[in-house]
């Protein structure tokens, strides 16, 4: 009987001491949970937030799953072609809020009707411009090859061109591709205006009778300006 109390006593003291080094000399980010010795406590990372652009996008690749999903019969995306694109964008108009006037309309081609019309609503060319593209970048994105790509086939791309131009004259709003300048003409032109600035500025200055309270690069020690008059060089 006091072999068993004098081994229970010195079980007491060995947890007792063990719960004492546990708790002072280790601190708690390292003690032991599970046998595995869990490192320091360091923030949770968490992830950026997507674009407007890749938001936008994950929603019309959605969009576009649940329609072949409600599709009869279903259609897998492995099987979808450009014909499907069209009816998916045909699709989409019912949801338009363009107004898209018929030839018999009085005010067909008037880009501001002064009433309103029974014509009905149709997306925007330039909506469905954007939202191929975008689904043409998440065809890719999501394992499809470029060559299948069916956003990208030859009849959607003339489908766009004719919703274009049947819109351009239907609302009568010409649909003008801005031209994108050359960064080296870019700059020049900012060097060229801001150069005119400058002389403006110092000119004004000087037939002022002062410089105005700008003082400009080709002034002297002295204050006196040096005006450059074709080649001759006059020092006011």
């Amino acid at each position: 009987m006091s072999a068993a109390v004098a081994a229970a006593a010195s079980a007491a003291t060995m947890s007792h001491n063990s719960a004492r080094s546990g708790s002072s000399g280790t601190p708690k980010s390292h003690q032991l949970q599970k046998g595995v010795l869990l490192p320091p406590s360091s923030p949770i990372s968490s992830p950026l937030p997507l674009s407007r652009y890749e938001s936008q996008k994950r929603r019309d690749w959605n969009t576009f799953g649940q329609y072949l999903r409600n599709h009869r019969p279903p259609l897998a995306l492995s099987r979808c072609s450009g014909a499907h694109v069209l009816e998916f964008l045909r699709y989409l108009d019912q949801f338009g809020k363009t107004k898209v006037h018929n030839q018999g309309c009085p005010f067909f081609g008037h880009p501001h009707p002064p009433s309103p019309c029974s014509c009905p609503l149709k997306q925007a060319w330039g909506s469905l411009d954007a939202l191929t593209g975008r689904l043409r970048a998440a065809f890719e994105e999501n394992g499809g090859l470029p060559e299948t790509n069916p956003f990208g086939a030859r009849a959607v791309r003339l489908y766009l061109r004719e919703v274009r131009d049947a819109q351009a004259k239907a609302r009568g709003i010409a649909y003008e591709k801005k031209k994108r300048k050359n960064p080296v003409q870019q700059q020049q032109q900012k060097s060229q205006t801001a150069g005119n600035g400058t002389y403006s500025h110092v000119q004004q200055g000087i037939c002022n009778g002062g410089t105005d309270g700008y003082v400009p690069r080709n002034v002297l020690s002295n204050g006196a300006a040096v005006i450059n008059v074709g080649d001759v060089y006059v020092f006011n």
